[in-house]
């Protein structure tokens, strides 16, 4: 029997609640986890595990046998990222797990530096908005967005986002520019709407300024629970859209859309690494976890660099603005003034 295996096996099928999820996650038939389990069952002369038809529990023994082995297989990697060659150059597998637009916009385009720093990381990414289950899942971490409240989970900030408006020139165009929050409830806009996969629950946009704060939720055509299809919906001319400035940049810098409000702040949303207490934070874990931080180290600089943008143009806008008026007071100061005798005149 090889011992270590086995442990790493116990551990799994404890933390997935089954053997088929612990034989995916180590890339075993469920045969040879099986046969690990009795195996090790049979060397310590102890039952571990309770099995039924539809879920394992463990035992009172295999419970006590868990928390040992978890803390042994820690002090392994611990002991294998501490080798000099190993520190100097990690290497292995990481599964992570992250919201569709992080990938898409910071995480995705960014990897081929990663990787030149860190050749020997193999990176499993699993994209989705939806919450995973970091333990069932065997995720080593995952990057979310707003407060932790599952206690049980290890979490390391690494940055919050700051949101913008926009919409797609057409849009506006179409329906005019937003000159205050409030005008997003008028019959005159559209919002593109983000729901919750897990709750069904629809996000207000909201803003701050001077003391007033609004949350809009406003009028909708579309609704959608994916990041990436909610960037889309605008930049398809659904509606306005309000999303973290990391999205919005490269799309504002292209043209593709236009910012506005841009004097009002919203609600920053903390960004943290998460992942489970009984995954050590290893050698390659901890290269990531330290690059991911970088990233969003740049996302607040590109989020300063939009907010100057957006401000000259507002600034530019005030300008012609002026000069309009300006303009037309000129023009009115020149007009000839109506004789005495002038009427005015009804046309039909």
């Amino acid at each position: 029997m090889d011992k270590l295996n086995a442990m790493q096996a116990f551990a799994r099928v404890v933390e997935t609640g089954t053997f088929t999820k612990a034989a995916e996650s180590m890339d075993l038939p469920k045969a040879a986890v099986t046969r690990l389990i009795q195996s090790l069952e049979e060397h310590l002369k102890v039952k571990l595990l309770n099995r039924t038809t539809r879920r394992v529990s463990v035992t009172p023994d295999g419970a006590a046998y868990y928390e040992r082995v978890v803390r042994l297989l820690s002090d392994i990697e611990e002991l294998e990222g501490s080798v000099s060659t190993a520190r100097a150059a990690p290497r292995g597998r990481i599964r992570v797990d992250v919201a569709s637009s992080v990938a898409r916009v910071l995480l995705i385009p960014a990897l081929p530096e990663f990787y030149a720093r860190h050749p020997d990381i193999q990176i499993d990414l699993g994209v989705s908005d939806r919450p995973v289950d970091l333990i069932s899942d065997n995720v080593d971490c995952v990057v979310r967005g707003g407060e932790i409240t599952d206690q049980s989970l290890v979490a390391r900030r690494v940055g919050s986002l700051s949101f913008g408006c926009a919409a797609s020139p057409d849009y506006l165009r179409r329906h005019g520019v937003p000159q205050h929050p409030l005008d997003l409830e008028s019959d005159n806009h559209r919002v593109v709407s983000y729901f919750s996969a897990r709750t069904g629950k629809h996000y207000p946009f909201d803003f701050s300024k001077n003391g007033q704060r609004y949350e809009i939720y406003g009028r909708y055509q579309i609704s959608v629970n994916d990041s990436n299809a909610f960037i889309t919906a605008g930049l398809t001319g659904l509606g306005v859209i309000q999303a973290p400035y990391f999205s919005l940049k490269p799309l504002v810098d292209s043209g593709e859309l236009q910012s506005f409000l841009c004097d009002w702040e919203t609600d920053p949303l903390p960004i943290y690494v998460v992942y489970p207490p009984n995954r050590h934070l290893g050698t390659k874990l901890r290269v990531f976890v330290d690059w991911v931080a970088e990233l969003f180290e740049r996302h607040s600089q590109w989020q300063r660099q939009l907010e100057a943008q957006c401000g000259a143009s507002r600034a530019a806008e005030q300008v012609v603005q002026a000069a309009a008026r300006a303009q037309a007071a000129t023009l009115t100061e020149a007009a000839p003034s109506p004789g005495p005798d002038a009427r005015p005149v009804t046309v039909g």
